[in-house]
């Protein structure tokens, strides 16, 4: 095992997509000379040249829908957009376009095409470069939606996400790039169709994904230290959800706490609890509960960030609670 980092584990898999596959080049907002925004590309324009690592203009719209006609036309383009919020100026080429080809064709064109993007709050960027939007965008048929939260997927997921002949988005939390940990040296693709149970236990389930994956997992930590056994699942993919992982861990534990970094109103994390009530109502020995954001724009001052997002410390309590509610 090596120490890496997050930052270091995304950059390997852009490196070795580019040195697998001929027909892969990396395209965005400084990507090239200054080594991306968050430095991921850095080394990778004077690696394999102008032609892969491509510097595009300062226009969302224009070099997504450049991605989506170089995936039409045969190539297999990884776009970044910068952070999650930009992406919005993206929309219509993501949803209506991309999304909706396969569909609009007849069956008759694919979109191989991988969008990159930083999502997430906790480094004090204000409320304009916060969010947490993947909700968002797992609601809409036609694309996949990857959230990493530890260094295996990080390094794993852009090589699969590139054999699927359908859009793929692929959101890295901002807040995790610096982060340290091990990693194999001989570290490579992942599956990307099912959720993962990271830490087993019989009393409740915690569920999150990607930038939550740390603070959910400390959580289970303090709940250890006072004799409760949390299982935490990872769902990794947000759409197609693998809500059967879900189920077959509240079936065992019987409680569910849903850790999810977007806002609480029309979040991901109702998706899961709506789906675990329709499926597992009689599994449940208590309601559902759900740790999200405050429902604010994330303050840019770091003691109300923090307040706002969700911690380890809420996330524990309110599943204390769930667990002290034993009939």
């Amino acid at each position: 095992m090596t120490t890496t980092t997050f930052r270091a584990a995304y950059r390997e898999a852009l490196r070795d997509a580019l040195r697998r596959d001929e027909l892969a080049f990396l395209m965005g907002e400084d990507v090239g000379r200054y080594g991306g925004c968050f430095g991921v590309s850095q080394g990778l324009l004077e690696e394999f040249g102008p032609e892969r690592v491509r510097d595009t203009p300062l226009s969302e719209s224009g070099f997504v829908g450049a991605g989506i006609g170089a995936a039409i036309n045969g190539m297999h383009p990884v776009v970044e957009v910068m952070t999650v919020n930009f992406s919005l100026l993206a929309l219509d080429q993501i949803m209506n376009n991309a999304a909706s080809m396969l569909h609009m064709s007849g069956g008759q064109i694919n979109v191989p095409l991988v969008i990159r993007m930083t999502t997430g709050a906790g480094r004090q960027l204000g409320a304009q470069h916060s969010h947490s939007l993947e909700g968002w965008y797992a609601h809409i048929p036609g694309i996949r939606v990857l959230a990493p939260g530890t260094l295996e997927d990080a390094r794993g997921m852009l090589w699969t996400a590139l054999q699927d002949p359908d859009p793929v988005l692929l959101f890295e939390h901002g807040a995790s790039y610096g982060i340290e940990g091990e990693l194999a040296p001989d570290a490579g693709p992942v599956e990307i169709d099912h959720a993962a149970v990271r830490r087993e236990g019989d009393d409740i389930t915690l569920v999150t994904y990607g930038g939550s994956l740390p603070r959910t997992m400390a959580a289970a930590d303090l709940l250890a230290a006072d004799g409760v056994q949390a299982e935490v699942v990872d769902l990794r993919t947000l759409r197609p959800l693998d809500i059967d992982t879900v189920m077959r861990s509240v079936t065992r534990t019987h409680r569910l706490v849903v850790v999810d970094e977007g806002w609480r109103s029309g979040s991901l994390s109702a998706e899961v609890s709506a789906r675990v009530m329709e499926g597992a109502f009689y599994e449940l020995d208590a309601p559902v509960a759900r740790v999200c954001s405050a429902e604010v724009p994330i303050p840019y001052a770091r003691q109300l960030e923090q307040a706002a997002l969700p911690q380890p410390d809420v996330v524990a309590r309110v599943a204390r609670e769930l667990v002290s509610s034993r009939g």
